[in-house]
C-alpha cells in the first residue's frame, strides 16, 4: 500500500529488530517478566501494545490536522460496533504483517497463533454492528473526519454455548485480561442526569421556563480505541463510553456498617454498561435499556459539543462543522438531547435550535419489521427522562400543526405521524422522532429504501421526498477478503495486482480470469484449504468429522424466523428422507454449518436452534445419511468464526422471506470469498444479483409483491402444503416426533407456526422453489471447474458492495464531508 501523502514514510523506520526490540520492552517493563515467563497472554499483550504504539503518532497528527483546519466531522451513534480481533487488521492497516512475522519469528512464534488468543470485543451482536465497523474502517481509510460512538459493554450480549442442544447464554467476559487497544480519557468524563422532575420558574425576560431538578447525575467515561487507515496516516478514534456513579462510595454508610448501600450507587451506574441489550420482559429490564440508549446519546452529544467549543466562540454554526449519523433507532433521543443542550444550556430560542438540530442529524433504518421499530411508554420516559419528554411533546405538538396545515382534515395521517402512539398507554414512536429531527432518512439496500418510503414510513416521505435516499450496505475488503482469505487474496493480487485493496472495482479485472482452467484449479485449491481449515475447526470444537470435499453449506446470522433457518432445516428433513428411501443413490455429499444466537428472550427461535441440533443428531446416528448429509451448529458465532467460515463456504444460505431484510452484508462476504447465493429476492441479494448476473446465483421464492397479494388475499398454508407431498412429508415427521424421541410434542410449536398459525414467513409457499434451486446447486456442485467459474465471477463482480463506496455516498450526499488527508511529518513540525 502506498500512502496519500508523499511526504511521509509509512513505517519507514521500523524493522524486525526495532519491532521485537519493543515487543519484548513490553514484556519485561509492562507486564514485568522475563520472555521466558511469558504467557500467550502477556505476548498477546505486548504485540499489540507495540502496534498500537505506532498508530498514536498517527492518531495525535491526525487529531491535530482536524482542528487546525478546523473540518467537518461526522460522528457515527451506534448501540453496536462488533470489531472482532483487532490486531491482524491493524497490523495489515499499519502494512507491517512481514515486519511483525519475521520478529516473531525470531522467538519461533507464530504470528497467526498470537492472534487467536485476542477475543472477539464484546461490542455488538449482528449486521447492524458489523456494518459500524466496516464503516469506521472506511472512513479512516478514505481519510474522513470521523469518530465512532458507542458503549463499552462489560459483558457484551452473551457467550453462547449448547446444552442438549438448547442455546445456553454465558456472560462473555472478553475483557477479563484488560483490553491494550483502548485508552482510557478520564479528563474527558461527562455528567448524564436521569430521574428528577421538571419545575418551572421565572427566567430574565419575565416569563418562565421549565427546569428539570432532583435529578440523578452519573458519569460517562471514555475509552478511545485507534482506527487505523490502511495504507495513509489517518488514525480516527471510536470513542466508547463507561458508566460509573458520580459518587461512588460512601464512606459514612460503610462506617455505619451498611456494606451493601455504601456501594449502591456505585452498583446501580456501573449495570447501565455491564451487557448489550438487556432483556425487556422486565420493568426493570425496560427501565435499563432506555437508560443505557440515553447514556449513549447524552455522552456522545456533550463530547460533540465540548470539541466544538474548543474551536469555536458558539453553537450558532454546529451543523455547518458536525454531522451525527444515528445507526437506527438506539440513538433517536439526540434529537431531543442536543434540543435540551440548545435550549437548557445555551439559552437558545427554539427557531434557531431546532434549525439547527434537523440540519446536524440524519437517520439509517435498518428494518421493515413494525415490531422492531422501538417505542416507549410515556410513563417510563416520564420517570427517566422528564425534560426530554417534554421537549418531545413540544416537537411533536409543532410538527402536527404543519402536518394540519399542509393536509387539512385529514387526521388519519395526523395519526400515522404522531411521535405520541395513543392507546391505553402512550409511547413516544422513536423512529418517528428520528425521521422528525434529521435532514436526511436513508435505507440500506434499494428494494428496502423502496418499501421503507411505499409501506413504513409513506406519509412521511410523501411529505418530504427530498429527505429519502438509498445507501446500500457495503463490507471493508480489507477484513473480509484481505484478512480473512489470504490465499486467495494473495492469488487475486497475483493476477491483477492490490489496487483492489482501497478500489474494490477493480477486482472486475478478474473477470477473464474465470475462462483460465489453470487460475480456475488454483481457485478452487485456496477453497478446498479453506475448507480443510474450517473442518479442523469443527473436529476440534464439536468433536465431529466433516468431508471437506462435500458442498459446505453455510448459514450463519442472528437467528430470526423471517431470516427462514426453519425453511434451510425443512430441506435439510426432504433430503434425509430421500436418502433413507434410496440409499444406494447418487447423492451430492452437503456439509449444512449454522451460526446464529437468539435473543434471550425470543422463545421460537431459541426453539429453532435445538430442532436444528436434534435434526444433526438423528442424521449423524443414521449409516446411511451421515456419510451423505452432515448437520453443524457451532455455537457462539462471532466475527472471528466468520473469518474462518466465510472462506470455506460454497453455498451461502441469503433465504430470507422477501420484504423483510433490509440489506444483510452476510450476502456480500460470502460472495466476495468465493460462494455461490442461494437467495431470495430481498434486500441486497437483489443488487447482487444484477451485479453478477442471474446465471451465477441460485434465485428462488416469491417476491414482496407477490407475497403482500398472499397476505392480504388470505394465505393458507395447508391448502399449499397439501399440493406438496415431500413437505407434507417432512412437517408430518415432525409432528411425529422423529427428531424428539422419547420428548413427546417438543416440536409442536413448529408444527403449529408452518400450520395452524398461519405461517407468517411463507416457509410452506417457498419450499418447492427452494427445494429445486437446491437441486439445480448440487447439480452444479459436480462440475467443479463450471462451478469455479460461476465463483470467480460473483468475486470479480463484487465491487460496488465495497463499504468503501457507501462511505463516499453518505459523505457527498448526506454529511457533505471532504477528506482531510494528514501529514504527520508537518503536524510534528508544528508542535
Amino acid at each position: 500500500m502506498k500512502p496519500t501523502t508523499a511526504t511521509d514514510k509509512l513505517n519507514g523506520d521500523i524493522t524486525a529488530a526495532t519491532l521485537l526490540a519493543r515487543f519484548q520492552d513490553y514484556i519485561k517493563y509492562s507486564r514485568g517478566k522475563h520472555y521466558a515467563g511469558a504467557t500467550d497472554f502477556d505476548k498477546l499483550a505486548s504485540l499489540s501494545h507495540a502496534i498500537r504504539d505506532l498508530a498514536v503518532d498517527r492518531m495525535l497528527a491526525t487529531q491535530e490536522a482536524y482542528y487546525n483546519r478546523s473540518v467537518k466531522r461526522v460522528y457515527y451513534l451506534s448501540m453496536e460496533f462488533l470489531m472482532g480481533r483487532l490486531l491482524s487488521n491493524n497490523v495489515i492497516s499499519l502494512g507491517l504483517r512481514p515486519v511483525v512475522e519475521a520478529a516473531l519469528g525470531k522467538l519461533n512464534l507464530s504470528f497467526e497463533q498470537l492472534c487467536n488468543f485476542e477475543p472477539d470485543a464484546g461490542l455488538g451482536n449482528g449486521g447492524l454492528g458489523r456494518l459500524a465497523a466496516c464503516f469506521l474502517d472506511s472512513l479512516a481509510t478514505l481519510e474522513y473526519p470521523a469518530y465512532g460512538y458507542g458503549i463499552r459493554y462489560r459483558h457484551g450480549m452473551f457467550r453462547q454455548e449448547f446444552d442438549n442442544g438448547w442455546q445456553m447464554e454465558r456472560p462473555d467476559d472478553w475483557l477479563k485480561f484488560g483490553n491494550p487497544w483502548e485508552i482510557i480519557r478520564p479528563e474527558d468524563a461527562v455528567p448524564v442526569l436521569v430521574y428528577g422532575r421538571i419545575e418551572n420558574m421565572p427566567a430574565a425576560s419575565g416569563t418562565s421556563r421549565s427546569v428539570w431538578v432532583g435529578w440523578q447525575m452519573i458519569e460517562g467515561v471514555p475509552y478511545d480505541i485507534p482506527i487505523i487507515g490502511c495504507g495513509v496516516n489517518t488514525v480516527n478514534i471510536l470513542r466508547l463510553w463507561n458508566s460509573r456513579a458520580a459518587k461512588s462510595f460512601r464512606l459514612d454508610v460503610f462506617n455505619q456498617g451498611d456494606y451493601v448501600r455504601a456501594v449502591e450507587e456505585k452498583n446501580w451506574a456501573e449495570n447501565i454498561c455491564k451487557v448489550l441489550y438487556p432483556s425487556e420482559n422486565t420493568h426493570a429490564g425496560k427501565e435499563l435499556r432506555l437508560i443505557q440508549e440515553y447514556f449513549l446519546v447524552a455522552c456522545s452529544v456533550r463530547d460533540a459539543v465540548r470539541r466544538h467549543l474548543k474551536r469555536h466562540a458558539s453553537l450558532d454554526n454546529f451543523a455547518e462543522k458536525n454531522a451525527l449519523q444515528l445507526n437506527d433507532t438506539h440513538p433517536a433521543l439526540a434529537v431531543a438531547e442536543l434540543m435540551r443542550v440548545l435550549l437548557d444550556e445555551r439559552d437558545m430560542p427554539w427557531e434557531r435550535a431546532w434549525k439547527i438540530t434537523v440540519a446536524a442529524l440524519s437517520y439509517t433504518n435498518h428494518t421493515l419489521l413494525p415490531e422492531a421499530l422501538e417505542k416507549w411508554p410515556v410513563p417510563l420516559m416520564e420517570r427517566v427522562l422528564p425534560r426530554h419528554l417534554q421537549i418531545i411533546y413540544e416537537i411533536n405538538q409543532r410538527f402536527l400543526d404543519s402536518v394540519r396545515l399542509r393536509y387539512p382534515g385529514d387526521d388519519e395521517r395526523v395519526r400515522h405521524m404522531s411521535l405520541v402512539e395513543e392507546g391505553e398507554v402512550k409511547q413516544i414512536r422513536m423512529a418517528n422522532l428520528a425521521i422528525v429531527g434529521s435532514h436526511a432518512v436513508n435505507g440500506v439496500a434499494q428494494l428496502h429504501s423502496d418499501l421503507l418510503k411505499l409501506h413504513l414510513v409513506p406519509d412521511f416521505a410523501q411529505m418530504w421526498p427530498e429527505r429519502f435516499s438509498n445507501k446500500t450496505n457495503g463490507i471493508t475488503q480489507r477484513r473480509w477478503l484481505l484478512a480473512c482469505n489470504p490465499g486467495l487474496a494473495a492469488l487475486i493480487t497475483e493476477c491483477i495486482g492490490d489496487r483492489w485493496v482501497r478500489d474494490l472495482e477493480t477486482l472486475r479485472e478478474l473477470e477473464p480470469f474465470a475462462e483460465k482452467p489453470e487460475f480456475l484449479q488454483r481457485f478452487l485449491a485456496e477453497k478446498q484449504a479453506n475448507k480443510q481449515r474450517l473442518a479442523a475447526i469443527i473436529a476440534e470444537r464439536q468433536g465431529s468429522a466433516v468431508d471437506p470435499r462435500s458442498l459446505f453449506d453455510v448459514q450463519v446470522k442472528r437467528l430470526h424466523e423471517y431470516k427462514r433457518q426453519l425453511l434451510n432445516a425443512l430441506h435439510i428433513i426432504a433430503l434425509y428422507h430421500r436418502i433413507k428411501d434410496n440409499p444406494s443413490g447418487d447423492f451430492v455429499p452437503r456439509t449444512f454449518i449454522f451460526g446464529a444466537k437468539a435473543a434471550p428472550g425470543y422463545h421460537m427461535a431459541k426453539r429453532i436452534i435445538k430442532f436444528i441440533n436434534a435434526i444433526g443428531e438423528i442424521l449423524a446416528r443414521d449409516p446411511d445419511v451421515r456419510s451423505r448429509v452432515r448437520v453443524v451448529f457451532l455455537p457462539d458465532y462471532c466475527v472471528s468464526l466468520a473469518e474462518s467460515i466465510i472462506p470455506a463456504a460454497d453455498l451461502s444460505e441469503q433465504i430470507s422471506t422477501a420484504g423483510k431484510e433490509a440489506s444483510g452484508t452476510g450476502n456480500m462476504k460470502l460472495a466476495l470469498n468465493g460462494a455461490l447465493t442461494m437467495g431470495t429476492w430481498d434486500g441486497a441479494n437483489i443488487e447482487i444479483a444484477e451485479a453478477v448476473g442471474l446465471d451465477n446465483i441460485f434465485i428462488f421464492g416469491h417476491r414482496a409483491e407477490q407475497l403482500d397479494v398472499m397476505a392480504r388475499d388470505g394465505y393458507r398454508p395447508l391448502e399449499w402444503l397439501e399440493r406438496d407431498p415431500e413437505l407434507r412429508r417432512v412437517v408430518a415427521s415432525i409432528r411425529q416426533g422423529v427428531f424428539n424421541p422419547g420428548v413427546p410434542g417438543l416440536f409442536e410449536d413448529i408444527v403449529h407456526a408452518l400450520t395452524d398459525w398461519g405461517d407468517p414467513y411463507f416457509h410452506v409457499a417457498d419450499f418447492r422453489s427452494y427445494a429445486d434451486a437446491q437441486q439445480r446447486a448440487a447439480d452444479l456442485f459436480r462440475d467443479p471447474t463450471a462451478w469455479a467459474r460461476k465463483a470467480t465471477l460473483n468475486v470479480a463482480r463484487m465491487g460496488r458492495f465495497s463499504s468503501d463506496r457507501s462511505i463516499r455516498e453518505y459523505a457527498r450526499e448526506i454529511w457533505d464531508l471532504q477528506p482531510v488527508p494528514v501529514n504527520v511529518a508537518a503536524v510534528k513540525a508544528t508542535t
